[in-house]
C-alpha cells in the first residue's frame, strides 16, 4: 500500500485548533495540501489559533470527534485521504475528570480506526504522548520502554496506542504513532487549571505574582519546542511503517528548577519563587532517546530552549489580557 503524499491530498486534523494541532495545520499549508479540514470541539483549542489558515481556505468544524456520527459526516462531506489525530484533553484535566480524560483518548481513536477499517480514508498519523511511558525505568527512554502510565490521561494514551497497533495487525491499516515529549511554545494554554507550567509561570510574572515550583524542582522533563515537533512529525510521515512508533524529541532534558530559572532570566525577574508540595502522580524523570528518530531522518537542528522561551514570553505578553 503506497502512502499518499501530503501534496495535493485532502487532510483532516482532529484537534487542529489546539496547541500542537494548530502549529501542525500551519505547517501543512506550507506542504501544499489540496484541502485542509480541521475538527475541534474547542475544549482547550481556540478559533483564534487557526484564523489565519481559515483565511487561507482551511475549513473548521466545531464539533466533537468522540461522536462517531460527527466523523462519519465529515468523511462523507470531504473526500479525506490523510488524518492526523491530535485530539486529547490536557493531563491536568485527568485530576478533575479522570474517566473522561481516559475515554477521550480512546474513543476518538476508536472512531477513526473504525472509519479507516471501512476505507473512509487511507493514512492515519496518531499523536501519542511520552506520558504513556510513565517515569523512566531506564534512560534515555527508547521506544521499547514499557508503558507504565501514572495518570488516567496517560493510561488512555497507552490504551489508544495499543489499540492502533492491534487494528494495524488485524486489518492491514496504514496507521502509525508519533510520541512527542514535553511540548512548549506559543499558543499553549496559560489560563485556568489546565495551563502548562511554562506559560502559567510567564503569566504569573506578568501579573506581578510569584512563580511556583511544586515538589523538589528536581523532576526532569524532555522539552521540545512545538514548531520542532510538527516539523519532525512531517519529516517522518513518509517513512514510518504501519503500526510503528517513534519518539519525537530533541533531547533537551531539564529539571523544573532549570525551566523556571530560564524563564526568570529571560523576563529579568528578581522576585522570590514560592515552593509548594509535589503533585500526586507526577512523573519524576523523562528523557527520550533520539536514536531511532535520528536513524530515520539524520541529525536535527533543534530550537534552543532559551530561544523557545523568548518566543513564548513574547506570545504570552501579546496575548495576555486579550
Amino acid at each position: 500500500m503506497k502512502r499518499p503524499s501530503l501534496v495535493n491530498s485532502t487532510v483532516l486534523v482532529v484537534g487542529g485548533a489546539g496547541f500542537i494541532g494548530s502549529h501542525l495545520v500551519d505547517k501543512l499549508l506550507d506542504e501544499k495540501v489540496d484541502k485542509l479540514i480541521i475538527l475541534d470541539n474547542l475544549f482547550t483549542g481556540k478559533e483564534e489559533n487557526v484564523k489565519q489558515v481559515i483565511n487561507n481556505g482551511a475549513k473548521l468544524y466545531v464539533d466533537d470527534a468522540e461522536n462517531q456520527e460527527t466523523l462519519n459526516y465529515i468523511m462523507e462531506e470531504n473526500d479525506i485521504d490523510i488524518v492526523f489525530n491530535c485530539a486529547t484533553k490536557a493531563l491536568n484535566y485527568s485530576f478533575m475528570n479522570p474517566s473522561n480524560a481516559f475515554l477521550t483518548n480512546v474513543l476518538v481513536l476508536k472512531n477513526l480506526l473504525e472509519l479507516q477499517r471501512k476505507k473512509a480514508f487511507q493514512t492515519l498519523c496518531h499523536f501519542s504522548s511520552s506520558e504513556a511511558y510513565g517515569s523512566a525505568q531506564y534512560k534515555p527512554i527508547d521506544e521499547k520502554h514499557p508503558l507504565v502510565p501514572t495518570t488516567t490521561y496517560a493510561a488512555g494514551k497507552a490504551a489508544a496506542d495499543l489499540m492502533l497497533q492491534s487494528y494495524v495487525n488485524m486489518f492491514d491499516l496504514d496507521a502509525f504513532l508519533v510520541r512527542p515529549f514535553n511540548n512548549f511554545g506559543p499558543r499553549q494554554n496559560f489560563k485556568g487549571p489546565l495551563a502548562g507550567i511554562i506559560p502559567v509561570t510567564i503569566k504569573k510574572i506578568l501579573q506581578g505574582d510569584a512563580p511556583e515550583i511544586h515538589g523538589t524542582g528536581e523532576q526532569t522533563r524532555d522539552f521540545i519546542y512545538v514548531e520542532d515537533t510538527v516539523d519532525l512529525v512531517l519529516k517522518v510521515f513518509p517513512i514510518m511503517s504501519p503500526g510503528d512508533l517513534v519518539n519525537i524529541t530533541t533531547d533537551q532534558q531539564l529539571s523544573i528548577q532549570e525551566v523556571i530559572e530560564s524563564i526568570l532570566d529571560v523576563m529579568k525577574f528578581k522576585g522570590s519563587v514560592i515552593r509548594k508540595p509535589g503533585r500526586k502522580a507526577d512523573v519524576e524523570s523523562h528523557r527520550g532517546s533520539v536514536q531511532k528518530l535520528e536513524k530515520m531522518i539524520g541529525p536535527y537542528d533543534a530550537t534552543l530552549f532559551k530561544e523557545g522561551i523568548s518566543n513564548t514570553v513574547e506570545w504570552v505578553q501579546k496575548t495576555f489580557g486579550s
